[in-house]
């Protein structure tokens, strides 16, 4: 993977009782966003007790990472996620565009510039 890609990591809690529409939701997000050009990776895992997931997301850029935020999945999807999870931890990985700054800062995410060599 290139060194410039951009990664996201974010961390959600399952609702207690919640399980299965957490569970057809990943999936139905998984097929498209799997299916968007810039997505270089897209997965889910969960904890064993089944109460904590992590998404790992990697993109071919900035311009892959706005595409997937202002999609149509994330879009219609998210929404209906954040229904049955809390989203605990949104972190950005990589140097991204001032654009997709400011927009995963609207959902507190916390970001993490690439470290130069001084």
């Amino acid at each position: 993977m290139d060194a410039h890609n951009i990664r996201v990591l974010v961390s959600l809690t399952i609702a207690a009782g919640r399980l299965d529409e957490f569970r057809t939701i990943a999936a139905e997000m998984s097929r498209g966003c799997r299916a968007e050009p810039a997505t270089l990776a897209y997965e889910w895992f969960v904890s064993p007790d089944n109460t904590r997931c992590r998404t790992y997301e990697a993109y071919a850029n900035s311009a892959g990472l706005l595409a997937h935020f202002n999609g149509t999945v994330a879009r219609s999807l998210v929404p209906k996620l954040l229904e049955c999870t809390t989203l605990e931890r949104l972190e950005i990985y990589g140097d991204i565009s001032a654009e997709a700054a400011a927009l995963v800062a609207g959902f507190g995410a916390a970001v993490f510039p690439i470290l130069k060599a001084p």
